[in-house]
């Protein structure tokens, strides 16, 4: 009887495909909870970035908008899209939330330029720490 050879590498190269397809599976069922709860998610944001100053704003609502949308979308983008836009945020956190890292630069670069937007306040780490305490919820 031969004996099977098993490479380092080989095992190596399993281990880590299996913990890809764990991780690409557990974003997309974060995607589609926050699709599917996006009206509730985007009040308890646009909530947590007022009352921790992150944010000022003329209309609540309009912001809160955005972040349905926002969040409605979330599963369509493409992963490419996705990894550009975390990039700059990605070592903030040991365990980094996707969503709320997406959030905390769609905050950081895009929601700053929203007419309805007056200023945006602290740095990453904090806006992280408030998205993701809304965003946390998802990962369970």
């Amino acid at each position: 009887m031969a004996k099977v050879n098993i490479s380092p590498n080989r095992a190596t190269d399993r281990t880590i495909r299996t913990i890809d397809r764990k991780r690409e599976r557990e974003r997309k069922k974060m995607f589609l909870r926050a699709k599917d709860h996006a009206p509730e998610f985007a009040a308890k944001l646009v909530q947590r970035l007022i009352d921790r100053e992150i944010i000022e704003t003329t209309s609540v609502s309009d912001i809160r908008e955005v972040f349905e949308k926002q969040l409605s979308q979330l599963a369509y983008l493409e992963d490419f899209d996705l990894q550009m836009k975390i990039a700059p945020v990605r070592t903030l956190a040991q365990d980094p939330n996707v969503v709320s890292l997406y959030f905390t630069m769609y905050i950081v670069e895009d929601l700053i330029e929203h007419p309805s937007i007056q200023d945006v306040f602290g740095d990453d780490l904090d806006i992280y720490r408030a998205v993701d305490s809304v965003f946390r919820i998802l990962r369970g």
